[in-house]
This record gives C-alpha cells, sequence and structure tokens, in this order.
C-alpha cells in the first residue's frame, strides 16, 4: 500500500438548497518523496480534499464515505481525537491565506513553539530555539529578532515562509500545501517553491501541491490530477499532462495558461462558461455544457457519467471520446494552435 491512498472519497455538505457534492468518489496513491499536483478552478473540489485528509470536516455537516489511508491507518472511521493526534507530527497543511490561518494575537514564534510543544515534551526555550532555527531555514532575515514579530507586521511573502515553518516544525511526513504562491509576486513565488523542493528533499515527505496554476504544478509536481466538478477527469505523469493531456477540460487549462518562454501573438484561450454548481451537477459528463466535443459524443456525454479508464502506462481520463479521437484531436487540432500562439 502506498504512503498515502484515497478510495472512493465522498465528501458531501448538506444544505438548504440542497446537498453539495464537493469531493464525489475521488482515488488516487501517493508515496513518500514523491509530489502530487492536483489542479482545477475554483469550486472543483481541491481545498475539500485536502481538509478531508486532515480530518478537519470531522465533528461538522460533512458527510464522509470512502478510505483514507496514511501510513497503514485508515483515517474515515478514526475517532477526531486520534486524527488530531497526527495533524503536525504525522501530516500537515500550508493554508492558502497565512494572516487568516495565524492568529493575529500572538507573535508567530508563540505559534510555531505551541505546534512543536503539542507533539514534543520540551521547554520553552527548546521549543523557542527550535523556532529560531526554522525560521532562519525557511529565509526569514534577523530570526531571533523576528520571532517575536506578529503576522500582521510580516509582508505576504514573509508570512507564507512563517506558515511553512510552522507546518514544518514537527518534520511532518505528509506536507499538504494549498496555493501556497496565490497572491505572492513572481520572485517570491519561485523562491517559496525553490524552499518547498530543498525541504521536501531534507525530509523525504510526501507532498500534495493544490493550485489553480498550471506552472507551479510544471515546476514541482511527479504526478498531475485534474479535477472537476468534485472528480478525478484526468490523472498521470507530469509529461503526460503537458505533453500528451486527453481530455477536453485539461486542453483548455493548457490553452488559458500564460506562455513567457516565447512571444504570444494571439489572445489566450479561455475555457467558456463557467464551473459547474456542486449542488445541480451536469447529468452525464460534468464538463459537457462547457466541451466543444460534445457533439462528437452521440449524446452519451449528456446522459451517461464516463468512466475513469487507463489509457496507457498508468494515465487516467474520465472521457467518452475514445482514445484515438482524443489523440487526434490533440496532435491535430490542439497541440498545433498551443505551439503557434
Amino acid at each position: 500500500m502506498s504512503f498515502l491512498e484515497l478510495k472512493d472519497l465522498r465528501i458531501h455538505f448538506p444544505t438548504d438548497d440542497g446537498l453539495v457534492k464537493s469531493v464525489d468518489g475521488l482515488s488516487f496513491a501517493l508515496e513518500r518523496g514523491k509530489t502530487l499536483g492536483i489542479v482545477g478552478e475554483s469550486g472543483s473540489g481541491k481545498s475539500v480534499t485536502s481538509l478531508g485528509i486532515l480530518g478537519l470536516h470531522k465533528g461538522g455537516r460533512a458527510k464522509i464515505s470512502g478510505e483514507i489511508w496514511l501510513d497503514g491507518e485508515e483515517l474515515v472511521s478514526a475517532t477526531p481525537e486520534h486524527v488530531r493526534t497526527l495533524r503536525g507530527k504525522k501530516m500537515a497543511m500550508i493554508f492558502q491565506d497565512p494572516l487568516s490561518a495565524m492568529h493575529p494575537y500572538y507573535t508567530v514564534g508563540q505559534q510555531i513553539v505551541e505546534a512543536y510543544r503539542i507533539h514534543h515534551p520540551v521547554g520553552k526555550a527548546v521549543a523557542r530555539k527550535h523556532a529560531i532555527d526554522l525560521l532562519g531555514r525557511v529565509g526569514i532575515p534577523q530570526p531571533d529578532r523576528r520571532v517575536d514579530s506578529y503576522p500582521h507586521e510580516f509582508s505576504g511573502g514573509m508570512r507564507q515562509r512563517a506558515m511553512i515553518a510552522m507546518a514544518l516544525s514537527c518534520d511532518p511526513e505528509l506536507l499538504i500545501a494549498d496555493e501556497p504562491t496565490t497572491a505572492l509576486d513572481v520572485t517570491v513565488q519561485a523562491q517559496i517553491l525553490d524552499l518547498m523542493r530543498d525541504l521536501q528533499q531534507e525530509f523525504d515527505s510526501a507532498l500534495i501541491i493544490i493550485t489553480h496554476d498550471l506552472g507551479v504544478v510544471a515546476e514541482l509536481a511527479d504526478d498531475i490530477l485534474v479535477m472537476y466538478g468534485g472528480r478525478c477527469i484526468e490523472y498521470g505523469s507530469a509529461s503526460d499532462i503537458f505533453e500528451r493531456p486527453e481530455h477536453p477540460y485539461t486542453w483548455g487549462l493548457l490553452g488559458s495558461m500564460p506562455r513567457l518562454d516565447r512571444e504570444r501573438t494571439d489572445r489566450l484561450m479561455p475555457i467558456k462558461g463557467t464551473p459547474p454548481s456542486l449542488i445541480n451537477v451536469p447529468s452525464g459528463c460534468a464538463f459537457h455544457p462547457r466541451c466543444a466535443y460534445e457533439p462528437r459524443t452521440d449524446g452519451k456525454a449528456t446522459t451517461k457519467v464516463p468512466d475513469l479508464l487507463e489509457t496507457e502506462g498508468g494515465h487516467l481520463v474520465r472521457c467518452h471520446l475514445s482514445k484515438d479521437e482524443r489523440r487526434g484531436i490533440w496532435e491535430n487540432e490542439i497541440k498545433p494552435t498551443l505551439e503557434s500562439a
């Protein structure tokens, strides 16, 4: 069994308007030392998945089924108290907005010290020294002074570094980064990504990067999972997804990604329409209202949910178009357009 394995995970939220199917039958596996990138538009279920792995929906209104295996332990059926003992030490998360994720009343150092002492029987002085060392390792200047600063006294990039230091305080074996470079300028983004890569290699941790930015996963990920409407619609190695993508939604994501390595002559090609409501997910293939190739499916796209099938070598696609059709469209229509843009 892999270090982390999800089997048919479903996370649904009952509301007055109906059942929100945020995650609807998601399965994947991740080994130690490897990086999985989860991509998709806002509302596709990426962050709900990560919070589900950490057990942060337990005790709420969420209806959770399926299995989450972490290093041989099943977490969906585990008690909230047991999962809480695993957070920090076994698994940790870098949240999307460090300003709201960190407590404004306590200094950055106090928050790292608290996270460390929960799992280690040490005194405040030892924990404070550990916090200073961590802040220095993540690139915060004068860590012995900044350890006593409050979150609002840090810049966006510094807060993100402090958030990474807090997540790494107990050397977690699984690290989940939810939009780790959102709202940061490109030079700080590059520094944060380099830092995460270096720390992962040092700790040999499993890493999940959740983002809508394909440039981020191109930089870090070994494998990529594309989510849409709460489901996985394509999964494969980074080279598969960037060089041989087979789902029309993935083509759309690639076409809407700015390229800086060559001069662009045409406008970006956005995906038409908007992501589906997770209360009223379209029948059949959830992407069919936005898909230019829906007419080629003989009506199946509107009535039948496509299976997630392997095309070759671990590359999985959920689409009613045949393998030959998809590859023909990519090679003859999509790829030439992207390369000429």
